[in-house]
């Protein structure tokens, strides 16, 4: 990673020279890529910096408030935007993930948008894309393997006059060097990716409030019980699948949806293997979840690596 020894520096600098005198509003998702690029500006440019988390309703059990209690305690100006029943109201009856991605993508520009008409002049929309968003997204000529909501998922026309992406170059695990670099804590640096679009992209089929539900309690379940292992996967979750299956519920018939379980090894993220976990953990997983979570008939594991799959589903 020798073309990370002087990346802070020279990208300090160049954040500077584009920027000036601007403001600059930050994408915010609380996830390791925007958190890295929060820190990264405003290091570069102190007091200039706005970061907007927008709280779709698709985050995973008590995250919103996690990632408010978090930053709310750094040296950064934070707004919080509540707009779960905005963003379930724009997937209505969608089903089709590349629709999610991008209408999700779009409704994020829209509010960030909002936010910095009411703040004043903001011209500048940062965001935490690294390399691989680009990549899979069709950048460099390449074959579109999903739109990332901050790569296919922009309009073509935004308020904003300049777009700053400053880890655009850089590998998940590169991004996760600089974090440490800049002094953001353990925790927060090797925290698991999780996707800008959150649950709405886990929940296959279209999305409704009830479903979402069950799907933050079934991945409670596994990131409690993976979160146990010493040597834990780079990322593991739970997707509700839009397969039913016949079950017992109670001594009577019941027909619920299917949770399958996801865990995988990586550094980059461009390739995985899937993690084998041991069979104790994924019984108590399976007994927790068709136990504890009403509505869910039967849970399975996803055994394949990347690729020929990807890490998510959607």
């Amino acid at each position: 990673m020798k073309k990370l020894d002087n990346f802070i520096e020279k990208e300090v600098a160049r954040i500077r020279e584009r920027v000036g005198s601007d403001r600059v509003l930050l994408a915010l998702s609380g996830g390791v890529d925007s958190s890295v690029c929060a820190a990264l500006i405003s290091k570069a440019v102190p007091n200039q910096l706005t970061c907007v988390f927008v709280d779709h309703g698709f985050m995973r059990k008590n995250e919103g408030d996690e990632i408010e209690k978090f930053f709310s305690k750094r040296k950064l100006q934070l707004i919080r935007v509540n707009a779960q029943d905005r963003f379930l109201g724009r997937l209505k009856g969608i089903t089709d993930p590349e629709q999610k991605r991008k209408i999700i993508g779009k409704e994020f520009i829209r509010v960030f948008e909002e936010e910095a008409a009411k703040l004043g002049n903001i011209p500048v929309l940062a965001q935490g894309t690294i390399y691989p968003d680009i990549a899979e997204s069709g950048g460099e000529a390449g074959a579109t393997i999903k739109s990332h909501h901050n790569v296919g998922g922009l309009p073509k026309k935004l308020a904003f006059s300049q777009l700053l992406e400053p880890l655009c170059s850089l590998y998940k695990d590169e991004v996760r060097v600089i974090g440490q670099k800049l002094g953001l804590p353990k925790a927060l640096v090797e925290r698991q990716p999780f996707p800008g679009p959150g649950l709405a992209v886990r929940v296959i089929g279209e999305l409704t409030k009830e479903k979402l539900e069950i799907l933050r309690q079934a991945d409670a379940v596994v990131r409690e019980e993976i979160g146990k292992l010493k040597e834990r996967p780079n990322q593991y979750f739970a997707i509700l699948t839009n397969t039913l299956s016949t079950g017992i519920k109670e001594k009577t018939r019941a027909y619920n949806p299917v949770i399958a379980v996801r865990a995988v090894i990586t550094s980059d993220f461009m390739t995985c293997e899937y993690a084998a976990l041991p069979h104790k953990v994924l019984a108590k997983i399976s007994a927790r979840i068709t136990g504890e979570v009403a509505g869910v008939s039967r849970v399975v594991y996803d055994i394949t690596k990347k690729p020929p799959a990807t890490v998510e589903w959607e």
